[in-house]
């Protein structure tokens, strides 16, 4: 019996259309749950039960498939289904070759699902890939599917899940079930939320208007029992006035205490709607956790190295709204440790460690906020690399760098353009990952970022991020007569001293504090606000901030509280107050600025230290570059390229006439090809570096050869970045020069 007739059969017509979206989403599901457990298998083989769930998502994506029409899909689902099934019988082993083909066919669904979902539904399997899973599952080469014209007993169960996801009346238990699930436009989802947040910031506002008229109370209080007293004494006493007075006393305080009563009520009704609605968009970080795993092992295995990934805590849960800003930074910071971190398996056994290296994933609860730690057991960060970077890139002095702390030096990092990897590849090195990292964290969600790192033992990046984006929890400050916020997840923690406690250290005021230094200053100074002179005695109230591993003191006036407040962005004529991050609503309508952390670190190392940190200037002048390359072609696009950002450019056909040109000219940038007459880039790279003039001028090398030792040559003979052709685009040029030039 044909499809369409089947379901006719249920009273209604078969719309396909109607359905893709829901195939789609379903198949992703499968997809997603193969590649899990295809990364389990590697580690735990022989998981007969995980075997068997890789197997029926195979079976349920062919049926799916084989019911929408979308023959190209089910063939390839098919194959990879007969794979899984030869696994799970004994007839084959799931060793490597047989896993790389699986996730092939997995990374071929995928693009396929995308595909569908632009419109083509046309798509045939890739038909090398398909003979390849046939042989891998010791079958016959594949034949063609042809349209399915009947579904056959065996193929109910195939058909039965389409069946019952909209085509066709549902039993009434069914029905019920079904009913449990409602899908909702996202965009609606964020209204509301948007909405609960306003709600929560007013009731905040509400309940400091019924603490002012407490105090108004007590006030009258006291004023109606001196008048009252007086009254009673005078010559002029009237009864009926003190009557009055405290029935109008009485009214005040029962009314008071029926909003203070209504207030307690409306604390749990807005803590609950709060909660209900965020916890409508919050997802595990599951969601972002497990994609990641596919992508290490895939790195590992194109970079030749013996990783190990640990992932814990995926079940915490977090606004969606972070999830989906998350992902970038947590794959910049991966390949961070896969590059930089961890050594291959020859450089950790001589050096006393394991050949397997580790990168642990972790999240959980802190404090109502949620944190996610990344560390990798490898080289760690190098200070004195660090410096070394940021001197040759002339970012600061020497006398600054060497009177830097060792948090300044490792936030360096952070720079835009800044990287320690000795060569730029498609992994890492062009120093815009980290950058990314911190606008993306610290920025953008509101969070906090930690590193730290030991020479030789490993790093650990550790994200604090607030639970979700619809409220913050801010501390209100009081300073110089104005009220403003600093986010809770940047605080440390607040101590009140003694004016005579704080220290002198060269041209910097400090406080110790559990064995620590931490440098103070007044924020009202910063601010550039009014402020009375300060005491000699008595005590100082100090706000403990921090920004990575920096921390530091500011004396306020007073602390008004912790509230959950919505933080609005910053109008666009105002963007460049680097000082204030956004702003929220106070009492009376007043507008309290969020106030930068990073920004007020920065601002309280110049208040101390006029010029400190600041960098280095540059000359201002075109810089040069070099561009050599036997193809006429490629040396155009790559000068119209540089030309276009407002570089300088001269060319040259090979390598030989190349050195010619730099016995005569001290270029900033060298761009070369490698395989060339006369003389490769390889060995004019290598005559460059012997040369003192060209000893640190950048050189980049654009070519064809992808292998990795090819890469290694690129870094032994002294190259800063290597550029394969195949993944050349004008971004990645551009990127790679601005990181090296400037």
């Amino acid at each position: 019996m044909d499809a369409d007739v089947l379901v006719k059969g249920y009273g209604m017509a078969f719309d396909q259309s109607k359905f893709l979206a829901r195939f789609v989403e379903e198949a992703r599901e499968h997809c997603s749950r193969i590649s899990e457990g295809l990364l389990n298998l590697e580690t735990t083989p022989g998981d007969a039960e995980t075997v068997n769930a890789l197997f029926r998502s195979a079976h349920t994506i062919k049926g799916s498939s084989r019911m929408m029409k979308l023959n190209g899909v089910s063939e390839l689902a098919h194959k990879m289904e007969d794979v899984l099934d030869a696994v799970r019988g004994g007839k084959i082993p799931l060793v490597a070759p047989v896993s790389d083909a699986l996730f092939r066919g997995l990374d071929a669904l995928s693009a396929m699902l995308e595909q569908i979902t632009s419109g083509d539904t046309s798509i045939a399997a890739p038909r090398d890939l398909c003979e390849e899973l046939a042989q891998a599952a010791g079958a016959a080469p594949p034949v063609p599917v042809a349209p399915v014209q009947e579904v056959q007993p065996a193929a109910s169960a195939e058909a039965a899940t389409p069946l019952t996801s909209g085509t066709a009346p549902l039993p009434a238990a069914a029905k019920v079930h079904q009913a449990d699930y409602l899908r909702v436009n996202a965009a609606k989802l964020d209204e509301l939320i948007r909405l609960m947040g306003e709600i929560v910031s007013e009731h905040g506002r509400f309940r400091r208007h019924i603490g002012r008229l407490t105090e108004i109370e007590r006030a009258s209080t006291r004023y109606f029992k001196s008048v009252t007293e007086r009254l009673e004494t005078s010559e002029h006493h009237d009864a009926d006035i003190i009557e009055a007075g405290a029935a109008l006393q009485l009214t005040l305080r029962q009314s008071l205490r029926a909003m203070s009563g209504a207030s307690l009520m409306q604390d749990h009704l807005v803590a609950d709607l709060q909660e209900t609605s965020l916890r409508m968009r919050m997802q595990p970080l599951s969601t972002v956790f497990d994609p990641l795993r596919r992508t290490v092992r895939d790195l590992a295995l194109e970079h030749g190295k013996d990783i190990e990934f640990v992932v814990d805590g995926g079940d915490t849960e977090l606004d969606r709204k972070i999830i989906d800003r998350i992902g970038d930074s947590l794959m910049h910071m991966i390949r961070n440790s896969l590059d930089h971190g961890l050594e291959n398996p020859d450089e950790r056994m001589a050096s006393g460690k394991p050949s397997r290296g580790t990168i642990h994933l972790s999240a959980f609860y802190d404090s109502g906020c949620v944190s996610i730690s990344l560390s990798d057991d490898g080289r760690g960060l190098s200070i004195e690399k660090i410096r070394e970077k940021a001197l040759l890139k002339q970012l600061f002095s020497t006398d600054t760098l060497a009177g830097m702390s060792r948090s300044e030096v490792v936030d360096l990092i952070f720079m835009p353009g800044f990287s320690t990897s000795p060569i730029i590849t498609d992994l890492s090195g062009r120093g815009v990952g980290m950058d990314v990292v911190r606008k993306s964290v610290v920025d953008d969600l509101k969070g906090t970022i930690v590193v730290e790192t030991n020479e030789g033992s490993g790093t650990t990046f550790l994200l604090r991020l607030p639970l979700n984006l619809a409220v913050f929890p801010l501390f209100l400050l009081s300073v110089g007569g104005k009220t403003c916020a600093l986010p809770a997840t940047s605080l440390v923690e607040m101590v009140s001293v003694r004016s005579g406690d704080i220290i002198d250290i060269v041209n910097k005021r400090a406080i110790r504090l559990r064995e620590q230094i931490i440098p103070v200053e007044n924020l009202a100074a910063i601010l550039k606000l009014p402020r009375d002179t300060e005491p000699q005695a008595g005590e100082v109230l100090i706000v403990i901030i921090r920004d990575g591993e920096e921390k530091l003191g500011l004396i306020v006036d007073e602390i008004i509280g912790r509230e959950e407040m919505v933080v609005k962005p910053l109008p666009s004529h105002l963007q460049n107050l680097r000082m204030v991050s956004g702003v929220t609503i106070g009492e009376r309508d007043s507008i309290i600025n969020v106030l930068y952390v990073a920004e007020l670190l920065r601002q309280a190392r110049e208040t101390g230290d006029p010029g400190r940190l600041r960098p280095a200037v540059k000359e201002d002048r075109a810089q040069t570059v070099l561009v050599v390359d036997d193809s006429i072609n490629t040396r155009e696009i790559e000068k119209s390229i540089l030309e276009a950002y407002g570089y300088a450019v001269v060319t040259a056909d090979d390598g030989e006439e190349a050195f010619e040109k730099t016995r005569e000219v001290l270029y900033d940038l060298v761009i070369t090809d490698v395989e060339m007459p006369r003389l490769d880039g390889f060995s004019l790279t290598k005559r460059l570096r012997d040369d003192e003039r060209y000893r640190n001028v950048p050189i980049i090398i654009v070519t064809s050869l992808e292998k990795e030792e090819d890469k290694k040559r690129g870094i032994t003979v002294g190259a800063n970045a290597y550029i394969v052709k195949g993944a050349f685009d004008q971004s990645n040029l551009i990127e790679t020069v601005h990181s090296l030039i400037g």
